[in-house]
């Protein structure tokens, strides 16, 4: 059953839980966006002024090609991190999704591949995707070994894709069939 992106408000994990972006999430979009670690993983290389958020987060809820969400620690409610699902087209069966974990402090602790545990599933099965597409930078090697270990396979690499401080950085596209997806054990 194919269901609207706009529908889900909430996908609940163990530590975790995912939650649509509101307008009112502007001042964490900001900083995140200005942190430079976060501006290297994620290859934003534009800034954005807290007005310029707000607008985007408005054209991003009028998109129904894609759902933004946040990742937050259930313990606190602390927003750690984005996920965005974007580019979906139903007819093809297929989209891609871009996760970033953007509080430094919470890097490595298994909160992203538990976000995406959330979201692959409810991709594959409640959108009735056949297929998940999402392009990593070659340096975020933490990252690569996360998506193979969920059974993501590299297709393909553009070469020198992003140029970030001085420097051109190849972008990996990695993709992944419903079939070969490995759920947490």
């Amino acid at each position: 059953m194919t269901e609207d992106l706009k529908s889900l408000k909430y996908l609940d994990g163990r530590r975790i839980f995912l939650r649509r972006i509101a307008e009112t999430d502007v001042d964490y979009l900001l900083e995140a966006v200005s942190n430079p670690v976060i501006r290297k993983l994620t290859g934003t290389t534009s800034f954005f002024t807290k007005n310029q958020l707000e607008q985007a987060i408005e054209k991003w809820s009028l998109d129904d090609s894609r759902m933004d969400l946040l990742i937050c620690l259930k313990s606190d409610f602390k927003v750690i991190g984005d996920l965005a699902v974007l580019d979906v087209d139903h007819r093809e069966r297929k989209g891609s999704f871009r996760i970033a974990i953007t509080n430094e402090a919470y890097m490595s602790h298994g909160y992203g591949s538990e976000a995406l545990h959330l979201i692959i599933p409810y991709m594959f099965n409640t959108l009735n995707l056949r297929k998940i597409n999402i392009n990593v930078y070659a340096f975020n090697e933490r990252a690569i070994k996360t998506y193979e270990k969920l059974g993501f396979v590299q297709e393909g690499i553009i070469r020198e894709d992003l140029y970030f401080e001085g420097q051109y950085y190849d972008n990996i596209l990695m993709g992944l069939f419903k079939d070969e997806y490995i759920p947490v054990k």
